[in-house]
């Protein structure tokens, strides 16, 4: 269903008014997807750590310990800097326990994986449906304007904390559509590493069946590296997204809620030019 807006006028004081639009935003389906999302991913990735653990791509020589694991390398030395590490039992297995199922949980990290992995390619099919049934895959398109529009919201992103310590207005840049031309980038982004990570997962499930897909992305260990950064990829895009979030202010967490925005569009018309 495309958004529907309708004007409300408010009276403010004896002489201004305050106009607030009221706007569908998000689809129900959009929403579902979107909250539903988030304990998948936490389940894949937890799970998807273990899985690596037992035959880690990332490699170097066997050392005098006999460790050949990067990502075993970064609980060593943490366990060696870190003060109240000093005594952990186990350094290599430190990041495996603190970001995954843990070491040895081959059988069930593979369960969790592929039960979260069949739910997530469920959700995002229902996410497409919402985009295509409320019209907002229109908002997801790319315009001319928008890098120079990205780097007025880069700005305005900037400034934000700083304003919001000086309590000091800071006028948001005026964009067109649902989104800013940054958050249109992260949403877009988010859609194309989602059908990536989909199809990596599959490659390097099937390697033989589906060795056409495993040979378009260099072979199943050039897969397991596309699908491990596109891992890193949700990881890192949380923080950015809570962080513009919040700076776009509540109504956006509302509308993700509700499905209805509400926003203030003008201030000081005189009362009887009001409709």
């Amino acid at each position: 269903m495309p958004a529907v807006s309708s004007p409300l006028v408010v009276a403010i004081s004896p002489v201004t008014t305050a106009v607030v639009r009221v706007q569908r935003k998000h689809h129900l389906l959009i929403r579902w997807a979107h909250w539903t999302s988030i304990p998948l991913l936490l389940g894949l990735i937890l799970s998807g750590i273990s899985i690596y653990w037992s035959s880690p791509i990332f490699q170097h020589r066997t050392d005098a310990a006999g460790n050949f694991d990067r990502a075993a390398d970064i609980g060593i030395w943490l366990c060696a800097h870190v003060p109240g590490l000093h005594h952990y039992s186990s350094p290599p297995d430190w990041l495996y326990n603190h970001l995954s199922l843990g070491p040895g949980m081959l059988g069930v990290a593979l369960r969790l994986h592929w039960f979260c992995a069949y739910l997530f390619m469920a959700n995002g099919l229902l996410y497409v449906l919402g985009l295509a049934i409320g019209g907002g895959w229109r908002a997801l398109f790319p315009r001319r304007d928008d890098a120079t529009a990205a780097l007025h919201m880069v700005r305005y992103y900037s400034l934000a904390p700083f304003a919001l310590v000086l309590r000091r207005p800071l006028l948001h840049p005026a964009h067109r559509g649902k989104y800013n031309a940054l958050q249109k980038a992260a949403y877009a982004s988010v859609v194309v590493a989602g059908v990536l990570v989909v199809l990596t997962g599959w490659a390097i499930h099937k390697p033989m069946q589906l060795h056409l897909l495993a040979t378009a992305f260099g072979g199943y260990n050039a897969a397991r590296v596309w699908h491990f950064w596109l891992m890193c990829f949700f990881i890192f895009f949380v923080v950015p997204h809570v962080i513009l979030v919040l700076a776009d202010g509540w109504d956006t967490v509302r509308s993700m809620i509700t499905g209805w925005s509400l926003r203030v569009e003008a201030v000081g018309e005189k009362r009887g030019d009001a409709q």
